[in-house]
């Protein structure tokens, strides 16, 4: 099945990169949200994006109108019916994904490819709902979308190669690197990403370093670009939180568990960048 329309439910942050990067590949792109509001400001999201690559001198205007051209806004969910696509980008929440996808198998056309942006929830339980486990699959893209080139393809036992195959040649299409896993917590990245986040945050807890210190070690002795507290507070700690108590769940090993100052920190809403205070002070930036 050739991909020519594309679904994005959910156009927050990750769901308006995917959107984005999906009309500059050439692809007719429907956004769904549960407001205008949000349809909006997720429209406004992807304007905003296209304008800086403008100003970098790295998109043409006339080629950010035709762009913005191919992606169209809604609340409807009826308006996806004839995507060949859908890709749900919403709350990591599994009561909200399922209730999602039961949704989208009763109004998107047969034929359609579904498949879920989630970086820690089983794809598997995600994909049981509906009526499509061969047409259902993980492709987990990373934040910020329009920059970071990796793609996670993410298979589970009902996958099949045909599903799999148009799922890597979209992702290829949009100038993406394509790496494939089975589906478990975390995949690739995260499931060796997250223990060293964790240890990051204990590091600190034990009083092994200064937070500038551990994040200056690893920036510039492995050559990091942010150190682990500095992205721990990018994602959001709530995030880290609450991918945790997932990954400790499914593993049941303390190196996937929320540090005990993790789980005071967000208790006391200290959540990252989005709150303007984690491991770092951002209220005066």
């Amino acid at each position: 099945m050739e991909i020519k329309k594309v679904g994005i439910c959910g156009l927050g942050q990750m769901g308006s990169g995917i959107a984005e990067v999906a009309a500059r590949a050439g692809f007719s792109v429907t956004g769904r949200e549960i407001s205008n509001e949000l349809v909006q400001k997720g429209l406004a999201r992807i304007n905003q994006s296209l304008s800086k690559a403008v100003e970098k001198g790295k998109l043409e205007e006339t080629t950010k109108k035709e762009i913005l051209g191919r992606i169209e806004g809604t609340t409807r969910i009826t308006d996806l019916a004839d995507c060949d696509l859908v890709i749900e980008a919403i709350v990591e929440n599994i009561d909200e994904k399922t209730k999602l996808f039961k949704e989208l198998d009763t109004y998107i056309q047969d034929d359609a490819i579904f498949a879920s942006n989630t970086s820690s929830l089983s794809i598997t339980e995600i994909g049981a709902v509906t009526k499509r486990g061969g047409k259902f699959c993980g492709l987990h893209f990373f934040n910020p979308v329009p920059v970071m080139k990796l793609v996670e393809l993410v298979r589970t036992i009902d996958t099949s190669d045909d599903t799999l195959n148009a799922a890597r040649a979209f992702a290829e299409k949009l100038g993406k690197a394509v790496v494939s896993c089975k589906d478990s917590p975390g995949f690739v990245v995260n499931r060796l990403l997250v223990p060293y986040l964790f240890d990051a945050i204990r590091a600190y807890e034990a009083g092994v370093a200064s937070r500038e210190d551990i994040d200056a070690g690893m920036k510039l002795g492995c050559g990091h670009p942010m150190g682990p507290l500095e992205l721990n507070d990018y994602i959001g700690l709530d995030t880290m939180y609450y991918i945790g108590e997932i990954f400790f769940a499914e593993y049941k090993d303390h190196h996937y568990a929320p540090p005990p100052l993790l789980k005071q920190m967000v208790k006391a809403g200290y959540l990252g960048r989005k709150s303007g205070r984690g491991f770092y002070d951002y209220s005066r930036k």
